[in-house]
């Protein structure tokens, strides 16, 4: 193996053979997987002296890869830190009797927790400073805050580590003391039953990361706490919230394609929870309440892009469900929020953002209206029940943020806050639109285009080409800081919505996962060649950029068409994926059966094989690379991507240079600072320009 400051690491090739169905997997890198006891442990074995070994050196040929573009990167890092409004806060939001806002200082990396009692003029009232928590920590992450009803105590979750466990603690308002609960392994977020003592919390299996059991305990008790439920099915996770309305504590379980809830009074924790509907294969339901009834979000009968019904409270079994919004094939229902006179719905219609408005007593039943052709609308943190507003969030690939409240009675809008970029903004300045490309099936795919106005259209134009592609989640077109960089430097910002989010609708997700992940692939690559048709960049011009699923997807797409691109960012990157969905110990692994297959079956273990992009690396001219990963990620592990770069070097047949940058103290979202998040961006950034320089 290299020493750092060598020239390209060549780590060592170590045979490992799985079989599976009498198919024979060799692997020469399977030794850089390390285990969570092993990375923890003080005194380092010989495997882990290798492993950390190989990752600096892979760090140190980084450094030196790119030295040329340190001035870039810190002219990125600037031009975009820039950009931030450094002494920012939030808008207010009112929840029983105070003001709660979150704000930055200058300079500062983390946000600042305050509070008001009632008025906005009257003193404020300091919850949490995080940057005082951070102090001595590489990563940190304050979770899950929540106050309790008597507005005493506030109980939240403090991460040091970047593996997203969470340990609880409580402080408690008046006095300002933090106690450390001594619990654990947690989600990072807990729900206060009415009597401002009893506390219900998510616990994650140590090794799995699994949210797999729900406890109650009290505060005021010295008394362990008691397990109120335990998911047991590994292919589901249990989570527990309160209802708005504030009546119910509801425990949730959940996989892929089913759902189940219970529930019991918040006036009454320690009863036991009863079931709303029991799981079955392919129901999918969410649950709020109003009055005497549960409002329930489903697929129910074939609802496949999902309907509202509700059902009394005492009744709550599928028999009983009464539609209230109807299926319909052109809309998908996303979410509800319930306030005292109305309901608000929000849906997708032709993949864009509908925000709809119903009275209870059927009087008014409007949508707000949006003029952008592309954009992103969202309903905001409303904690309030008995109100004549509604707050919502709007921006688009040229529009800053802005968070806007409704008055329903009137119909007028005031917007609360825009996002103030300093040095300014001119929206008119660039341009956006929206294309249809059709697939090699027939179907159309939206992409959705962000420009600098003077850019040239041509074969020699830089495009940027993202996606994600999974799990049902829609990337919306939406305005970012960082993009400027790009656009005002010539490049195309394109986004594909490829099949595997639901952009137009639940059926284009299941079109894109299980036995029909390639479409996510051939729709990205589709992508890529009407651009180039339409002399929007060239394979000389053209980049992919991707993160965890989405690194999956740019992970398949170089291996299928490494012709289409001049450079590929994979962020975080999900890449070895028969080896991680046949091994039930990872983290995530059996919950993810109903996404990508469970490849213990044979037609599932086939088919993921034939597209998994660290079993599909091949001897052919590969772009220039920049793959990325942190240490501690426990959604895609840090040897995923180092071994897919190792063996993408064995094959690589071209000139171009793959690089990967591990970040040694972070996980799967990168750095927990505000500026240090920036400094990864640039990073990218700076990388993708360079290939565009040279």
């Amino acid at each position: 193996m290299n020493k750092i400051g060598s020239l390209i690491p060549n780590p060592k090739k170590e045979p490992f053979q799985f079989e599976e169905f009498g198919q024979k997997r060799e692997d020469n890198y399977h030794w850089m997987r390390l285990t969570d006891d092993q990375k923890e442990a003080l005194e380092k074995d010989e495997q882990t002296r290798e492993v950390l070994e190989h990752l600096h050196s892979e760090n140190a040929y980084f450094e030196k890869e790119t030295k040329s573009t340190e001035s870039l990167r810190e002219e990125l890092f600037k031009e975009i830190k820039s950009r931030v409004k450094e002494d920012d806060q939030s808008v207010p939001y009112f929840k029983k009797g105070y003001h709660y806002i979150s704000k930055y200082e200058k300079g500062k990396q983390y946000p600042i927790y305050v509070r008001r009692k009632e008025l906005m003029s009257n003193p404020e009232e300091l919850l949490f400073d995080v940057n005082i928590m951070a102090k001595g920590h590489e990563y940190y992450n304050l979770g899950g805050m929540s106050i309790s009803p008597d507005n005493c105590f506030a109980i939240f979750g403090e991460d040091t580590v970047s593996r997203r466990q969470y340990k609880l603690k409580l402080k408690d308002l008046r006095s300002g003391e933090i106690r450390d609960l001594g619990i654990s392994n947690t989600n990072g977020s807990a729900v206060w039953a009415s009597d401002s003592k009893t506390v219900f919390f998510t616990e994650n299996d140590q090794s799995t990361l699994r949210s797999n059991k729900i406890f109650r305990f009290s505060v005021d008790e010295d008394a362990a706490p008691v397990l109120v439920f335990e998911e047991k099915d590994e292919a589901f996770n249990t989570f527990v919230t309160k209802t708005k309305s504030e009546a119910f504590i509801v425990v949730g379980s959940f996989s892929t394609n089913s759902t189940e809830y219970r529930f019991v009074s918040a006036e009454s924790p320690e009863n036991p929870f009863k079931v709303i509907q029991e799981r079955t294969a392919d129901l999918e339901y969410s649950v709020a309440h109003y009055e005497d009834y549960f409002y329930i979000l489903t697929n129910a009968n074939k609802a496949t892009n999902f309907k509202l019904v509700k059902t009394p409270i005492g009744q709550t079994e599928l028999e009983n469900w009464k539609d209230v919004i109807p299926h319909r094939e052109s809309v998908l229902l996303e979410d509800i929020s319930i306030f005292k006179d109305f309901l608000v719905l929000e849906e997708r219609k032709n993949g864009l953002n509908l925000i709809r408005i119903k009275f209870w007593d059927n009087s008014q039943d409007y949508y707000l209206p949006f003029e952008e052709e592309t954009y992103s609308a969202y309903v905001y943190s409303n904690p309030e029940y008995d109100t004549d507003k509604i707050r919502y969030g709007y921006n688009s690939m040229t529009t800053p943020s802005s968070v806007i409240d409704y008055n329903l009675t009137d119909g007028t809008k005031e917007i609360k806050k825009e996002q103030e970029i300093p040095g300014g903004y001119n929206k008119e300045e660039y341009k956006s639109k929206r294309l249809w490309v059709s697939a090699r099936d027939g179907e159309k795919i939206a992409l959705s285009v962000v420009y600098h106005k003077d850019t040239i259209l041509n074969e020699d134009t830089p495009v940027l080409l993202y996606a994600y592609g999974a799990y049902g989640y829609t990337v919306d077109d939406s305005f970012s800081l960082s993009r400027i960089s790009l656009l005002n430097r010539g490049f195309v910002f394109a986004l594909a919505h490829v099949r595997g989010g639901e952009y137009l609708g639940r059926p284009w997700y299941d079109n894109g996962r299980l036995l029909n992940k390639k479409n996510t692939f051939y729709d990205f690559i589709d992508c890529a060649e009407y651009l180039i048709g339409n002399s929007m960049g060239s394979a000389n011009h053209l980049y992919a950029m991707g993160g965890s699923a989405g690194g999956l997807l740019v992970g398949a797409v170089a291996n299928m068409r490494p012709d289409l691109f001049n450079g590929i960012v994979a962020q975080v990157p999900f890449v070895d994926v028969v080896s991680t969905m046949l091994d039930a110990s990872i983290p995530l692994t059996t919950g993810e059966y109903d996404e990508w297959g469970n490849p213990n079956i044979k037609e599932y273990y086939d088919y993921i094989k034939s597209y998994s992009p660290y079993d599909n690396v091949t001897g052919q001219s590969y772009p220039a690379m920049l793959v990325t990963t942190g240490y501690f990620d426990s959604q895609v592990q840090y040897w995923e991507p180092a071994k897919w770069v190792a063996k993408l070097r064995d094959f690589n047949s071209s000139q171009s240079k793959i690089l990967f940058h591990i970040d040694m103290e972070t996980g799967h979202g990168g750095a927990s600072g505000r500026f240090d998040a920036i400094k990864e961006t640039a990073r990218d950034f700076a990388f993708l320009i360079s290939l565009e320089m040279n």
